[in-house]
């Protein structure tokens, strides 16, 4: 099969690893992390517009390197190709394996935050600062950004998810510094990229993936399966 694979640049390391074990075509197509700065209908339209471009006559299906993502996916619709899509919530259990291990994880680490390679090198709370400034100018874009970003008074804990793509000890080693500035503990964890490999390989069961069948499109259901189908 040749696959049209569109992902957050978080996910940039461990996307490539994937698609370069892959037994199939995977074009790659990245899209910046700030997508999810913008709101879900922004998101939205985003990866709507990158998918309606994927060229039918080309490839057999787009595959979706996201999560719910905040409702990000919520009303994505198949126009010509299959959209295949994990079940998860979020990125950081594409990273731990799937949304089993994160929910373990999470409700015996309380108040956790997480970090990864993609993280610390797309993610950083700079970039979301200098947007809202953009925007909205210096006294309100600061403003905006310490209402944001408020919710880190929550945390107690740091977790660092190493996946063994890591080129030497640095990311973690920021993360470590990261932890210890904010007076958090620290943890590292180990990472599972076997749900994004399975995404890439066409391993798509119903269990842990969303097919999404032209002329449909995404639901959230706030349940188990998280995202379901529904007719456009």
């Amino acid at each position: 099969m040749r696959l049209k694979l569109i992902s957050c640049e978080v996910l940039y390391r461990e996307m490539c690893a994937a698609a370069a074990r892959s037994p199939h075509q995977v074009d790659v197509e990245f899209l910046p992390k700030g997508l999810h700065d913008q709101g879900s209908s922004s998101m939205r339209a985003r990866l709507q517009e990158a998918a309606d471009r994927v060229d039918a006559t080309r490839y057999e299906a787009v595959l979706l390197g996201y999560a719910l993502c905040g409702n990000g996916v919520a009303g994505l619709v198949s126009r010509t190709l299959p959209v295949v899509i994990p079940r998860a919530h979020d990125c950081i259990a594409l990273l731990m394996g799937g949304r089993d291990r994160y929910r373990s994880y999470f409700e015996n680490h309380p108040g956790v935050f997480f970090r990864s390679t993609g993280w610390l090198e797309r993610g950083q709370d700079l970039d979301q600062a200098a947007l809202l400034i953009a925007r909205y100018g210096e006294d309100n874009g600061r403003y905006l950004f310490d209402e944001f970003n408020g919710y880190q008074r929550n945390y107690r804990q740091l977790a660092y998810i190493a996946t063994g793509l890591e080129p030497d000890g640095s990311f973690e080693r920021q993360a470590r510094e990261e932890a210890a500035r904010r007076g958090w503990q620290f943890e590292t964890i180990r990472g599972d990229l076997r749900l994004l490999e399975r995404l890439v390989a066409g391993d798509w069961d119903e269990n842990d993936f969303l097919v999404v069948p032209p002329g449909w499109r995404v639901k959230p259901t706030y349940d188990e399966g998280i995202i379901e189908k529904e007719p456009a």
